[in-house]
């Protein structure tokens, strides 16, 4: 897809779904790969990302089709031994939930991905895996993909740093259900992106397994698999920010009629710092609605639950009144992109003030001007500054097509709402 250049908008008056959840659409894979029985994964997300996650488990052999928009997944409750390479692109999820899921298997198999792949960490779910039993191995960096698992995984008790991903947290809990063992996961540190953490609980939950808690702290995944299962896939509150942000940053209004007001996505987060900011937000039976017609004020807020969406916020703060102040965000580096560094650059670059101070993102509203930006092949990048883009005008989006890794249909959305 060629380069698309955004032109400045008025208000807005718009009703659009979100697409189905990511995070969930790979949870449900990965619980239905490993159930007993049949599961239909109902909307999933249909997306690069997701994609990969099905190619990986069917390279594992797992059973998976798709028919009438929906996932078919046939499971007898353990995994096929197969020695394997898992190439998992720039899905970042795909490779460290797969991790745990191919050292319930006998064979070896490679995990490997995109360039910026190999340089995203994954060694403190690496360590943790060899204290439960599998043999792990760094084929290049240590610490970092391609990594090499061989199982079978036993299971037991093990400390995670919770600080980086809580994906590596996921990643255990979802394997756990097989082990002989149970897997009792305690995590060190300040867990960060602690609401994945409640998607993973839920999703298990729904297939069958049961997990045991201590708040964010200590989590116990017991032997005893998982079922088949009927799975409906909820809208995606991290790509409705971006919808949302259309109200906020032009005015008028945006509803999205799919979200689950009270799910347990973190990104539901974001409206609330919409709220804060001085839009209206209400929800009932049409969906939620968010409405700007006043002017915005800079917030200060612990965006550590929601990561997703701080990069719409950004964007946001920008056409705000007085400065805005994201926390609890550092993890951010280690993402598609170091989203804190590629962020604050992008802003500066059109004309907006913006500094990185440890784990926060300072945002400075300021005159905006046109301007070419590289989203650096990070889907979140690309849309929130399309926003931006709608708000200042002549910004040109190079790499549009990045967005498939979780929203194919983005730009088409926003042809259809008359904003290109």
């Amino acid at each position: 897809m060629t380069a698309v250049t955004l032109s400045r908008a008025g208000p807005v008056d718009l009703t659009v779904p979100a697409p189905p959840s990511k995070s969930l659409t790979h949870r449900a894979l990965v619980a239905a790969a490993l159930a007993q029985g049949r599961s239909q994964i109902q909307d999933p997300l249909l997306s690069d990302d997701t994609r990969l996650t099905c190619e990986g488990l069917s390279r594992l052999g797992v059973r998976i089709r798709c028919r009438d928009g929906s996932f078919v997944v046939e499971g007898d409750g353990v995994l096929p031994a197969s020695g394997e390479v898992l190439d998992l692109g720039n899905s970042g999820t795909s490779l460290r939930l797969l991790a745990s899921v191919a050292a319930l298997g006998r064979s070896p198999v490679m995990l490997t991905g995109s360039a910026r792949m190999q340089e995203r960490p994954v060694g403190p779910l690496g360590d943790a895996l060899a204290r439960l039993g599998a043999r792990v191995r760094y084929a290049a960096r240590p610490g970092c993909p391609p990594i090499e698992v061989t199982g079978p995984l036993r299971g037991g008790s093990v400390s995670v740093d919770g600080s980086v991903s809580s994906q590596f947290v996921s990643s255990l809990m979802l394997a756990g259900p097989l082990t002989p063992k149970g897997i009792e996961v305690r995590v060190d540190g300040t867990p960060v992106s602690r609401s994945y953490l409640d998607l993973t609980v839920q999703v298990m939950a729904r297939f069958g397994a049961v997990v045991e808690r201590e708040g964010y702290r200590r989590f116990l995944a017991p032997p005893g698999g998982y079922s088949g299962t009927a799975y409906r896939v909820e809208g995606d509150w991290s790509s409705a920010s971006y919808l949302f942000a259309l109200a906020a940053v032009l005015g008028g209004r945006v509803t999205v009629p799919n979200l689950d007001p009270a799910s347990a996505q973190g990104d539901r987060r974001f409206a609330e710092a919409l709220a804060a900011m001085g839009c209206r937000v209400t929800s009932g039976p049409s969906g939620v609605t968010v409405a700007r017609d006043g002017r915005l004020g800079g917030i200060e807020v612990d965006m550590s639950s929601a990561p997703d969406t701080v990069q719409t916020l950004a964007v946001v703060a920008v056409s705000a009144e007085s400065p805005t102040r994201i926390t609890g965000i550092g993890h951010l580096r280690f993402k598609e992109s170091d989203r804190l560094a590629v962020t604050a650059d992008r802003l500066r670059h059109l004309g907006a003030g913006a500094t990185v101070e440890n784990d926060a993102l300072v945002i400075t509203p300021a005159p905006l001007h046109g301007g070419v930006v590289d989203p650096v092949d990070d889907h979140r990048t690309a849309m929130a500054f399309a926003v931006l883009g709608l708000a200042a005008g002549n910004v040109t989006i190079a790499d549009p097509g990045c967005v498939a890794k979780s929203w194919p249909g983005f730009w088409d959305v926003l042809g259809e709402a008359g904003l290109l």
